[in-house]
């Protein structure tokens, strides 16, 4: 039993070692090549990626401001004289533009 322990005590003091001796050799972190890459792309990426979701918010927020489909041109022009922003006169005369 006393070799087992023996022996299993010198094997993790030569791990403990060679780890160690291997942490002092390492200069840092090594980024290699493809990290160049990402240092110029990442940004750039990023960026598209941005403008893209803000394009998406700009059309749905814009989507809804247009008069729903089927909608016609006096239609319109009838609501607006519904609720009063226009009189008869104006009514009759912007009608007649319109050809109907």
């Amino acid at each position: 039993m006393r070799h087992f322990f023996l022996s299993t005590a010198t094997l993790l003091s030569m791990l403990g070692a060679s780890s160690a001796a291997w942490a002092q050799q390492q200069p840092g972190p090594s980024y290699g090549p493809h990290m160049w890459g990402w240092m110029f792309f990442g940004p750039l990426i990023m960026s598209v990626v941005i403008g893209a979701v803000v394009a998406v918010v700009v059309i749905l927020v814009r989507g809804g401001g247009g008069p729903p489909p089927g909608r016609t041109p006096l239609d319109i022009l009838k609501e607006r004289f519904a609720r009063g922003e226009i009189d008869k006169e104006e009514f009759e005369e912007r009608r007649r533009v319109l050809g109907e």
